[in-house]
């Protein structure tokens, strides 16, 4: 039983190991999730508003849409903030004894990253739809036209890193509900001899 592991994470209270921690996939994926996000909530709110020289009001650089901008940089933040608590649970996550609370926290990896796939998809059909009808005359500079390609680009490699992480943590999920099912049904043969035969 020293090898048993539960969700893909051995007993709990083992010492942290930094280098094998950044080895496993999940968090290297996560980590790119995490900088994607960054990338494309910088690029929005760097170079994602522009304006003609005689105006005052600056518009968002995908055909004048603020909820386009809107939608990028509110999805940049909060799929930041979740990979940056993910990534904290991964860190903690050796240390949560209770095979249950373990269970729950590969199922929220799960359903959130199956989440921010498809947020990320429905992000990079609106934002490459509204730079695709977007008019030369209201940017006759192109100002900002690579930040908007940097972030439609990195919105669809974000529906693939989650949907990876997405099906690590299934891998995961799966991996534990077998060695948990094992521990369960295992039974001491030296109790299986204790026990009264029928006559």
């Amino acid at each position: 039983m020293d090898g048993f592991q539960a969700y893909g994470a051995g007993k709990a209270g083992g010492a942290f190991d930094p280098t094998t921690f950044l080895r496993q996939p999940q968090t290297v994926v996560r980590i790119l999730c995490w900088l994607f996000s960054i990338v494309i909530l910088g690029c929005i709110s760097n170079e994602g508003y522009v304006n003609q020289p005689e105006e005052e009001e600056e518009y968002c650089i995908f055909n004048r849409n603020q909820h386009a901008c809107n939608y990028g940089v509110g999805m940049g933040t909060l799929c930041f903030l979740c990979s940056a608590g993910f990534l904290a649970l991964d860190i903690y996550f050796p240390q949560i004894s209770a095979v249950k609370d373990r269970k729950k926290a590969v199922m929220a990896d799960i359903v959130v990253s199956a989440f921010w796939s498809l947020v990320w998809f429905v992000g990079f059909c609106f934002l490459a739809n509204q730079w695709q009808v977007a008019r030369e005359e209201d940017n006759p500079l192109n100002e900002g036209a690579d930040a908007a390609r940097a972030a439609i680009f990195f919105s669809f490699f974000s529906v693939f890193t989650w949907a990876v992480q997405s099906i690590l943590a299934v891998q995961r999920f799966k991996l534990g509900s077998d060695s948990v099912t094992f521990n369960q049904e295992y039974t001491d043969p030296n109790e299986q001899e204790a026990l009264p035969t029928e006559e």
